[in-house]
């Protein structure tokens, strides 16, 4: 009984000291902003579908800092690859050599996929990112909506966790979120440096979110 209450007390502890470790780690990326120390290595994550297209008209936006950028896209997505070629293609060469990577993973959830095996599938997505992730070593990861980010972010908290880096999450939720967040917005909405929503009425539910109006 004594050994069990021991393993119990080790278990709780070990448990507190990862969060706590986590908190730190969270509440620690807001005072350094993307980019203040010049290029920023970062992690995009496209979706498929609609959720490629807003990344990619956002990663329009952003300028020659955000240097080199790992695409990381779903195994089973068959157009998000070459919207990421042709948009990198458009670029300055001086811009566009050698500094883009395309990765895939499997897919966390695959649309109608029962919860159950949503949580078998994301643990195998979890077993690819992070070897890309530790690999890569981003100073950001760019996310804005699609369930493949949640391993990726989960990914890029482990090496702040451990001490490796500090890698700065920003999500963007979708334009098409106007009254509730979508369920990767809930769930990495505490976890995240940077949260932006693109309805006042998102701002006003939740205080940590960033409200530029439409910016996709």
């Amino acid at each position: 009984m004594t050994l069990l209450l021991g393993f119990v007390f080790a278990l709780f502890l070990t448990v507190l000291l990862f969060l706590l470790r986590l908190y730190l780690v969270v509440i620690s990326g807001s005072n350094q902003p993307p980019g203040a120390r010049g290029h920023v290595a970062v992690l995009v994550v496209a979706g498929s579908g609609g959720h490629t297209t807003e990344i990619m008209r956002l990663m329009e936006s952003l300028s020659a800092a955000y240097t080199p950028r790992h695409y990381v896209i779903a195994d089973t997505d068959r157009m998000s690859e070459e919207k990421i070629v042709t948009f990198e293609s458009s670029k300055p060469q001086s811009h566009s050599d050698l500094q883009f990577t395309i990765s895939r993973i499997p897919r966390s959830r695959e649309v109608h996929q029962s919860w159950s095996s949503s949580v078998v599938s994301t643990l195998t997505a979890l077993r690819y990112s992070l070897p890309l992730v530790f690999r890569l070593r981003p100073d950001m990861v760019l996310c804005n909506g699609p369930g493949t980010c949640v391993p990726l972010c989960v990914a890029g908290l482990l090496l702040g966790i451990l001490g490796m880096k500090k890698v700065q999450i920003v999500y963007v939720e979708s334009i098409c979120r106007v009254q509730t967040l979508s369920l990767t917005g809930r769930i990495l909405y505490p976890v995240s440096d940077y949260f932006f929503v693109q309805w006042s009425s998102l701002r006003d539910k939740y205080p940590k979110a960033v409200f530029l109006g439409r910016i996709v």
